[in-house]
Parts: structure tokens; sequence; C-alpha cells
């Protein structure tokens, strides 16, 4: 498909799919940390999400080498999901679904302020600006403001999600903007996962035992991360990475922590108490001021 550059219907219904099942994805992990210790769960995930991308490239004939001049670019997107797989997962075993959406997600905004010097056309304005101050509001606000929310308000749970949608915002970047943008969704990916494995397997290491008392359960949503997270999920997100401007869609990121807000109370009982709500409506209004088309 050729790049577009506006969201079309099609983008816009593939996108607000792709933030629910994100959402959801919040939940699966918070769920499956309690039978596998979550940095060995994001290292099996890798493995067998790479195992699985390479199984269909090999299906549908796809070459699977290094292009030219991507190597270097390569090995730094495989190491940022590395690292935004360890803080995102540290996250839900130290906090709630709802506290780490609404940080995790403010993605757009560290992903704005990264292609406002590294991507042509695409500067920051003084809305975007505002934008901007909002959503790090609302950030200040989920890490100042920790209390009530029956022990699971972690310091350290709050600074692992930035950690990781910090490094969410540099694969995007990388992604955009690197060599990589010339090779196909798949390799992409395949960047990703197999330059991770190793590295989270031995990280995994330093987080203490590998197993949890795991359940049929634990391994289900195991199973769901490898297969519709890592293999479909990702690869569509790249894809269509690859054919709309890349703030577009970030922007749709900001319907996320709402789901996941919502899911976290609807599916774990989490209390939303007043400080998660203000700052979900700061970061919100800040991702929707970010990511306004501009007027003509």
């Amino acid at each position: 498909m050729a790049q577009k550059d506006r969201i079309d219907a099609f983008g816009a219904t593939a996108l607000t799919g792709f933030a629910a099942l994100l959402a959801f994805n919040q939940v699966v992990i918070a769920v499956v940390n309690d039978g596998l210790q979550p940095v060995f769960f994001a290292a099996l995930r890798s493995m067998g999400g790479a195992l699985c991308i390479w199984l269909w490239m090999i299906a549908r004939g796809l070459p699977v080498r290094v292009a030219p001049g991507t190597l270097p670019a390569g090995l730094l997107i495989g190491t940022l999901f590395a690292v935004e797989f360890i803080c995102l997962f540290v996250a839900l075993d130290l906090t709630t679904v709802t506290r780490t959406s609404v940080i995790f997600y403010t993605m757009p905004v560290w992903l704005a302020l990264m292609a406002h010097v590294s991507i042509p056309g695409e500067g920051i304005t003084g809305r975007k600006g505002a934008g901007l101050a909002l959503a790090f509001a609302g950030v200040v606000v989920a890490i100042t403001l920790r209390g009530g929310e029956a022990g699971r308000a972690s310091l350290l749970g709050d600074l692992c999600a930035l950690g990781a949608a910090l490094a969410w915002a540099g694969i995007a970047l990388v992604a955009k903007a690197s060599p990589l943008r010339t090779v196909r969704p798949e390799t992409q990916l395949l960047w990703q996962l197999a330059i991770s494995a190793p590295i989270l397997m031995l990280a995994a290491i330093a987080f203490g035992p590998f197993l949890r008392d795991p359940d049929w359960v634990h391994w289900a949503g195991l199973g769901f991360q490898i297969v519709v997270i890592v293999s479909a999920g990702f690869l569509g997100w790249l894809w269509l990475l690859s054919i709309y401007p890349a703030s577009s869609v970030a922007a749709f990121s900001f319907l996320s922590p709402v789901f996941g807000v919502g899911l976290g109370w609807l599916l774990l009982d989490e209390r939303v108490g007043w400080d998660v709500a203000l700052a979900l409506a700061l970061v919100v209004t800040g991702l929707i001021l970010v990511n306004r088309p501009e007027r003509a």
C-alpha cells in the first residue's frame, strides 16, 4: 500500500482496534506475572515471536537477510525493544494496570519531542507544545500522587512505566527515520525479537527464580502474547507505521490509557482514585492536542 499523508477510515479503525488490544494486553501481562517471572516471561515471548515471524517470512517467500546498511539500526531497535519490555513487565509487576496505562501511553509525547529534532516536517507548534505540557503534567500527577491504591502504587513501578514509554518512542523513531524504514515490517519486527530475546534471557537471571507456581492460565497468556500480540499485533502496527505519518499513528495511543484504566477496573477490580482520573484527563487532553491535525 502506498504511503499516505493522513489517517483514513481504514487506518482509524485498525489503530483503534490496536489501542484496545494493547490495553487488554496489559491485563494479560499482569495476570501472567503471577506465574512467571516478568523478564523471563518477556524473554520467552520474544523467542516464540521470533520463531513465528521467521516461519511467516519463510512461508511467504520473504528474504530473511540483513539488508545493506541496516545492521546498526537493527541492533539498536532490538536493544530498545528489550529495554521497553523489561521496564513494562516490571512496572506491571509492581503497580496497577491503571497507573501503568496512564504513564506508558504518553509515548506520543516523547515521540513528538524526538521527531521534532529528527524527522523533517514534524516540528512542535504552539498547540503541540501546550499538549506536551498537559501530558507531562499528567505524568507528574501520576508519579507524585501515589496514595490510596491498596499498596500497589509504587514509585519504581511508575518510573519503569515511564522508561518503557521512552523506549517505545525510540523504537518508533528508529523504524521511521533510520535505514530500517526501507525494509519490510516483518524484517523490522524480526530484528526486535531476535536481538531482544538473548538480552532479556540474560537480564532475567538478575530478577530471581524464573517460575512463580505457574498454572494453565499463565501458559495460555504466554501463548496469547506470542501469537496475537507480538506476531500479529506488532507486525500490524509496524505496517501501519510504514504507511501513515508517525505522529498520526502515535495519536491513536491516547485511546489505550482510557481502555487500560477501564479494563483494569472491570477485569482486575482496580480502584480508580481522583489522582489517576486527573492524570488520565491531563494525558489524554495533551495527546489530543499534540496529534490534532493542523488547519490548512
